[in-house]
C-alpha cells in the first residue's frame, strides 16, 4: 500500500530528530566518562623466602599504592598462606579465617586487614607494623598470596568464621616510593628446610584356588612436611602388581590398569599423616609356587623423602588346598615406570581395562606364526578349489 507524502516527511522529520539526538549523546559521552575519576590500588614489596625452618618466623612488609585518578576512601589488604603457615600477631583490625582445600585450592589461612583512611592517587603506603608469619612444623613448599581491594572482599564462604586480631590495630602510613607495585595481586613461593617420609605397606593374602580374597595396600605420607602440588606438577604415584595366578575382579579406588599386571593409583592429599589406602578383589586362578606381588612409589625425583627403604613392599599369597599348580612367579617391576609412564600403545578405558592398539602384542603372539598359519590356509583353500573343479570336470 502506498504511504501519503505527509506521512513520508514525517517519517524523515523523526529519523532526523533522533539521528541528531544520538549524534548529540555521542559527543557529550566522552566528556561525561572523562571527568569520572577512580582508584587503581596495587601491592608491592612482597618477595619469595627461601630456607625457612619449622618454627621460625618472617616479616611481611607489603607496600600499598593508588596509580588511579581517583582516593581511595578505604583500603582493604588481604593476606593468604597455605597450610604450612600461620600468622603469628594478628592486629584488632584484621579479621582471620581458615578456608578448606576445594576446586583444587589448597587449604589455607585468609587475614583481611581493614584501614579506614584515604589512599591519594601518586602515593605509597605501608602499614606502620609488619604483619609476622611464621612456619609450623608441616612446612616445606608454601605460598603467600597478597591482594589490595577499594572494597570489603568478605570472607570465603567455604571458610570458617572470621575471628578478630588481639594485636594493636595497624595504621598505613606514606613509605618510599620506590616500593611501588604494578599488580592488584601477588602470589610468591615460601620454601622451608623439612622433609616428608613417603611408604607404601604391602599385604599377605591366603586363599584357595577359585576363591576371590579382598587385598589391602595403602600409601603414607609420614611426615613432618606437607607437600603442596599445583595443578600440572608431576606428582607421587603407587604401582600396584598383584601376585601371579591371580585375576583383579575389582580394582581400587583412583587406581587404572597400566598394562596387564600393573595398577597406577593416585591419592587425594599429600598432608603430613595422610593415608590412602586401595582395596582390590582378587581371584586366585592357581596355585603359582612363591607367588609374589608388589606395592611401589614412582621414580620421579623426591628431594624431601630421604628414606627410600620404605618405598616398596611385598604382597604375599598363601594358596591353601588343592588346585591346579602353575609355574613359578613374581611380580614385574612396579617402579621401572612414573605415574605418566605409558605402556606402549596401551589406552585405559573408563571401567579400567587396557585396550592396546596392537592385538597381537596384548594376546602374546607373534607375527610370523600367524602369518604361516595364514599361508597354509591360503594355499589349502586352493587345493580344495583345485580338486573340486576337477570332480566337476569328471561328473561332466
Amino acid at each position: 500500500m502506498p504511504i501519503p507524502s505527509h506521512h513520508r516527511r514525517a517519517s524523515r522529520a523523526a529519523a532526523a530528530a533522533l539521528g541528531v539526538a544520538g549524534l548529540i549523546a555521542l559527543a557529550t559521552a566522552p566528556a561525561a566518562f572523562g571527568d569520572e575519576t577512580a582508584p587503581e590500588l596495587v601491592v608491592g614489596g612482597v618477595e619469595p623466602v627461601k630456607g625457612l625452618k619449622p618454627g621460625s618466623s618472617f616479616d611481611l612488609s607489603a607496600t600499598v599504592a593508588n596509580k588511579g585518578t581517583g582516593a581511595a576512601e578505604k583500603v582493604w589488604v588481604s593476606y593468604g598462606v597455605t597450610r604450612g603457615l600461620d600468622f603469628a600477631e594478628v592486629p584488632s583490625n584484621c579479621l582471620t579465617h581458615r578456608v578448606p582445600s576445594y576446586d583444587e585450592m589448597p587449604e589455607r589461612t585468609i587475614a583481611v586487614c581493614a584501614f579506614d583512611q584515604v589512599v591519594e592517587p601518586g602515593t605509597v603506603y605501608t602499614p606502620e607494623k609488619p604483619l609476622r608469619v611464621g612456619a609450623l612444623d608441616r612446612a616445606y613448599n608454601d605460598e603467600l598470596r597478597v591482594n589490595v581491594w577499594d572494597v570489603d572482599p568478605g570472607a570465603d564462604e567455604n571458610g570458617t568464621t572470621p575471628v578478630a586480631g588481639t594485636a594493636p590495630a595497624v595504621k598505613l602510613v606514606e613509605g618510599q616510593a620506590g616500593s611501588e607495585g604494578s599488580a592488584r595481586v601477588v602470589s610468591v613461593p615460601i620454601s622451608s628446610v623439612n622433609t616428608a617420609d613417603y611408604q607404601v605397606t604391602g599385604a599377605a593374602l591366603k586363599g584357595s584356588v577359585g576363591d576371590t580374597v579382598t587385598m589391602k595396600v595403602k600409601f603414607t605420607n609420614a611426615g613432618p612436611a606437607w607437600i603442596l602440588t599445583k595443578p600440572g606438577d608431576r606428582s607421587v604415584s603407587v604401582m600396584i602388581t598383584p601376585p601371579a595366578g591371580t585375576s583383579v575382579v575389582k580394582r581400587g579406588q583412583f587406581c587404572r590398569a597400566e598394562d596387564k599386571k600393573t595398577y597406577i593409583c593416585g591419592m587425594r592429599s599429600l598432608n603430613e599423616g595422610g593415608q590412602e589406602t586401595y582395596t582390590f578383589e582378587l581371584k586366585i586362578d592357581k596355585r603359582v609356587t612363591n607367588a609374589k606381588g608388589r606395592v611401589a612409589l614412582s621414580t620421579e625425583p623426591r628431594p624431601f623423602d630421604p628414606d627410600k627403604a620404605n618405598d616398596r613392599a611385598d604382597i604375599t599369597l598363601d594358596v591353601t588346598g588343592g588346585g591346579s599348580t602353575g609355574s613359578t612367579g613374581g611380580p614385574a617391576d612396579a617402579s621401572g615406570g612414573s605415574a605418566n609412564a605409558s605402556g606402549g600403545s596401551s589406552t585405559v578405558g573408563g571401567d579400567g581395562t587396557t585396550t592396546n592398539g596392537d592385538i597381537l602384542a596384548e594376546t602374546g603372539s607373534s607375527t610370523l606364526p600367524i602369518a604361516g598359519a595364514a599361508a597354509a590356509a591360503v594355499a589349502a583353500g586352493a587345493g580344495t578349489l583345485l580338486v573340486m573343479r576337477r570332480r566337476s570336470r569328471s561328473t561332466d
